[in-house]
């Protein structure tokens, strides 16, 4: 008897891929769970799944999937399907968000990559590489995300093979970036060049990274999974918006622990969800930062929900169980009690700058300097990015920074060539002085690329920072965040003002156009804290108007420079504040 024909194989795996999944998770509410216990490498995992399954639940399709066929398993499949052109189903474009792989139609007919970069930093010929992968196989441009990270666009199926190999060619790689995973580790931008930080979060974000990539356990969880690592720098690492957030602190004599530099633990932040990480009380060598995060991860594995994705988060787990509860599960898998230190025998943070991320700023090595570039909502052209990879190599020290804040910095440049690195950056479109609008401009992708948006949001940011700066002269720096979905990419809620992509209905006919609710008062860093909702529904053509009229009824009200938007807006409360826009609209309709 012949071989089986290629369509024939493929036509048995998906059968017996059917069949796994009827036998594993197709069984009726309150079907006792496989005598055998779970064994390899994903043991874990299906373990936690069957313990849903004895309990009488149904797995969320997205378990029932990496159940079926484990996404790292089906690379080969991967390939095959792209190389032959083909879109994947609903299963496989969750399947593929493994291997950092993200199809976005009907928003653009293409896989979208996002790469893994542990604490932002890339040598330049890594940087100048990524360029020219997006030229030959996506849309010549990328975009700096909110996790310091790299997205490709416009990656046709045929090139999404190419494009991975072609990241492992450059010592990168997008494993584990997207789905139910830990994302891309974010950590300090000035990480061993600041002045002030007091401890280098590099080797903190890579042991994590590598461990992530060698660990199977830390692979597939209930759902998406932040960490970061805050050194004490100028530039905040919004660790307090990560799931774990690592702060650097500096005990002091007379502690219960020795003093020095130690990481403080914080956990359950999800700032989509309005909350943000809240201090356990817990201190962690920082040689040790990757063995504790190993054993958070393992508890969410166990305790995580595996039958509703909207309360799948970690955040849920420490409501259900308690910040004592959770971590005394933590101490189980570690053998060992967490070293606890009241915030009395621990130094004040060093302040945050909100401006250190743009502009010429001096390093800790003497005569060197770093320049922070505004990269406009994060795109940057391919040209653009061989002349910063240029600019990285022959003046400064070959590394480019990417920040959470949607922008990158060159660093090592010696004080004396700050001009002509600004020169450099000009020439390409580029500039290092920013006003105060887009010193805190940040967007998500929005309709152009994303299928859950709501609205066009790069674009309104733009529209919004060009309205605002023709007609106010604004001399403080003000953070104004557009995000298009309930994701929250964009993190609106810890804005000065945020904005939420939404529909607004129109007429009586059930149309609707493109809009934003607007919430003012969010916060980071010292001042961390959740946006309040001031109006809903604003059509995306009146977004400019209203953020503008904000800003004029903070320039007219405040007391003085020193008080910050936040502290105006919590002075005087959205009631007062609700009132200011309509009026400006008004205005404006009668001008028009």
């Amino acid at each position: 008897m012949s071989d089986f024909s290629a369509e024939q194989k493929r036509y048995l795996e998906g059968m017996a891929a059917g069949m796994a999944v009827v036998k594993s998770v197709g069984a009726p509410a309150g079907a006792a769970a496989p005598a055998a216990p779970p064994s390899g490498p994903d043991a874990i995992h299906l373990a936690a799944q069957d313990k849903t399954l004895a309990a009488g639940h149904k797995l969320a399709d997205p378990e029932k999937w990496k159940r079926a066929e484990h996404p790292f398993e089906a690379y080969g499949r991967l390939k095959r399907e792209a190389d032959a052109g083909k879109a994947p189903s609903v299963p496989d474009n969750f399947r593929w968000r493994y291997h950092g792989l993200f199809w976005v139609a009907p928003a653009q007919t293409s896989y979208m990559a996002r790469l893994r970069i542990p604490n932002g930093i890339l040598n330049h010929w890594q940087f100048a590489g990524v360029a020219a992968l997006a030229d030959q196989y996506g849309g010549g441009y990328t975009h700096v995300t909110t996790r310091a990270n790299l997205q490709v666009r416009e990656i046709a199926p045929e090139s999404a093979a190419p494009f991975l190999e072609g990241l492992s060619d450059l010592g990168l790689t997008g494993r584990g970036a997207g789905a139910d995973n830990i994302r891309n580790v974010t950590g300090s931008p000035t990480a061993g060049i600041d002045p002030q930080e007091l401890i280098d979060t590099r080797p903190l974000a890579r042991a994590w990274h590598f461990h992530i990539l060698n660990e199977r356990a830390m692979i597939g969880l209930p759902r998406k999974f932040n960490v970061s690592f805050d050194g004490g720098g100028k530039i905040p690492a919004l660790e307090e918006t990560n799931d774990i957030g690592f702060q650097a602190v500096r005990v002091l004599d007379g502690a219960p622990v020795e003093a020095g530099v130690w990481m403080r633990l914080a956990l359950g932040g999800i700032s989509g969800h309005r909350d943000l990480a809240r201090d356990t009380g817990a201190v962690v060598r920082p040689a040790d930062c990757t063995a504790v995060a190993d054993a958070i991860v393992r508890v969410f594995v166990a305790e995580g929900d595996r039958t509703n994705r909207a309360k799948s988060r970690l955040k849920y787990v420490l409501d259900r169980l308690g910040f004592d509860g959770f971590l005394a599960r933590v101490e189980d898998v570690l053998g060992r009690t967490l070293d606890r230190v009241d915030a009395a025998h621990l130094a004040p943070r060093p302040m945050t700058d909100r401006m250190a991320h743009l502009g010429v700023h001096p390093q800790a090595q003497d005569g060197r300097i770093y320049v922070g570039v505004v990269v406009p909502v994060g795109r940057l052209t391919t040209d653009q990015m061989r002349g910063i990879a240029a600019i990285a190599r022959e003046l400064g020290d070959g590394d480019v920074r990417l920040t959470v804040w949607q922008n990158l910095l060159v660093s090592g440049v010696a004080r004396e060539r700050a001009g002509d690195v600004e020169a450099r950056l000009a020439a390409l479109g580029l500039s290092a002085q920013p006003t105060s609008i887009r010193a805190g401009l940040v967007a998500c992708t929005g309709m152009t690329g994303c299928k859950f948006a709501n609205a066009h949001t790069k674009e309104s940011a733009l529209d919004i920072a060009a309205h605002v700066e023709a007609r106010l002269a604004l001399d403080v720096p003000v953070n104004i965040h557009l995000t298009g979905c309930p994701n929250s990419c964009a993190q609106h809620y810890i804005g000065d003002v945020g904005l939420i992509g939404v529909k607004v209905p129109v007429g009586s006919e059930g149309d609707t156009v493109e809009g934003y609710d607007i919430v003012v008062g969010g916060g980071f860093a010292e001042n961390a804290a959740i946006g309040r909702m001031l109006w809903t529904a604003v059509p995306a053509e009146r977004a400019a108007v209203h953020v503008e009229a904000l800003l004029r009824a903070y320039l007219d009200g405040r007391r003085g420079p020193d008080e910050s938007f936040q502290q105006f807006t919590l002075r005087v409360g959205v009631d007062h504040l609700k009132g200011v826009a309509p009026a400006a609209t008004r205005a404006l309709e009668a001008a028009e």
